[in-house]
């Protein structure tokens, strides 16, 4: 049996028994983690535990503390870059204030398929993003989670027409690029920061949010919301971040352990989205949840936030060229 697959088959018993077995000099490491259990944040999370333990023969090991326990996604960027905290997963909207270049990712239609986000995050542009993010935030990234569409969540109706999204509060992450896509729908959305959010679907302070299907059944917002849009304008890629200042201060080996580790992760994370997401789906019309597809193949959505959105933030990713090199990497043409 591959260790990928053993971390598949049985990652949550893997790392029960080789707790007990590691030495009582192993250093733990903090890992904040934004969603609660069942996800693709905890999946990759545990693969880095049991990698990380493998790789290292039980001397470093990792701590995962799920729903935003160590504080907001944001946040936890900033503690990991003063060296406050060890290792952070995260949605990758959350370092883009940090990181504008990693933005790139996060303009709507730029990533239309999985394989488009492995591709990209795995190789060159990957790369270059990842040294963009260690000048730009003290951060590293050593992983990527790959959690799916971000599909469109309400409580009030079915949506598949940008005109049936009117009148719908929609919460958005404190984002530019994703307030300024709903803005182009023609409706202004609500930033709030993600520990908030499911309180304010439930009490109603905002009708919608949108979120991959796992990161829904994970946070249980089937609870609170009725309706799902299958919208694919944003791809969610969360990656697991170290401290730059942890990172230095290891040996080359144990570096190197840390990079092994986090890119087998990867892996087991792409994996798990594969095997799970369409289960997930099935789970939540059980639970009472309708799914809508768009209208006409979601050419209005594309339409508008393609020519309304993109523009606005050529200065801000670094210029219209790394878009454009986003776009020839996963063999597109640059934008006219």
């Amino acid at each position: 049996m591959s260790f990928l697959t053993r971390i598949l088959s049985g990652t949550a018993l893997a790392l029960s028994l080789g707790a007990a077995a590691l030495p009582v000099s192993a250093a733990e490491y903090r890992i904040a983690v934004g969603d609660g259990a069942g996800g693709t944040q905890e999946a990759l999370g545990k693969a880095f535990v049991a990698a990380l333990e493998d790789k290292s023969g039980g001397k470093m090991t990792g701590r995962l503390f799920l729903n935003g326990q160590l504080g907001d996604e944001q946040d936890t960027v900033t503690a990991a870059a003063t060296g406050t905290l060890d290792f952070s997963i995260l949605a990758i909207n959350n370092i883009t204030p940090f990181s504008p270049t990693v933005g790139t990712l996060t303009l709507p239609y730029v990533i239309l398929s999985q394989e488009d986000a492995e591709k990209v995050t795995q190789g060159e542009i990957g790369r270059q993003m990842v040294d963009q993010t260690v000048e730009d935030a003290g951060v590293r990234i050593i992983g990527w989670a790959y959690s799916g569409f971000r599909v469109l969540t309400n409580s009030k109706k079915p949506i598949a027409t940008v005109a049936d999204l009117q009148g719908v509060v929609v919460r958005v992450p404190k984002n530019e690029i994703m307030i300024e896509t709903y803005k182009s729908w023609g409706i202004n959305p609500t930033p709030m920061a993600w520990g908030e959010t499911f309180a304010a679907l439930q009490q109603k302070v905002v009708d919608g949010q949108d979120n991959p299907y796992m990161t829904v059944n994970a946070m249980k917002f089937y609870e609170v919301q009725k309706y799902a849009t299958n919208l694919r304008y944003l791809f969610s890629i969360e990656p697991l971040i170290v401290s730059e200042a942890l990172f230095q201060s290891l040996s080359p080996e144990e570096q190197q352990q840390i990079l092994e580790a986090g890119q087998e992760a990867t892996q087991v994370s792409a994996q798990f989205l594969r095997d799970q997401e369409n289960k997930i789906k099935e789970e939540l019309v059980g639970r009472g949840m309708e799914i809508t597809e768009p209208a006409d193949e979601e050419k209005e959505f594309i339409e508008l936030a393609t020519t309304k959105v993109w523009p606005k933030f050529y200065d801000q990713i670094g210029g219209k060229e790394v878009l454009d090199g986003v776009l020839t990497s996963l063999g597109r043409d640059p934008v006219e």
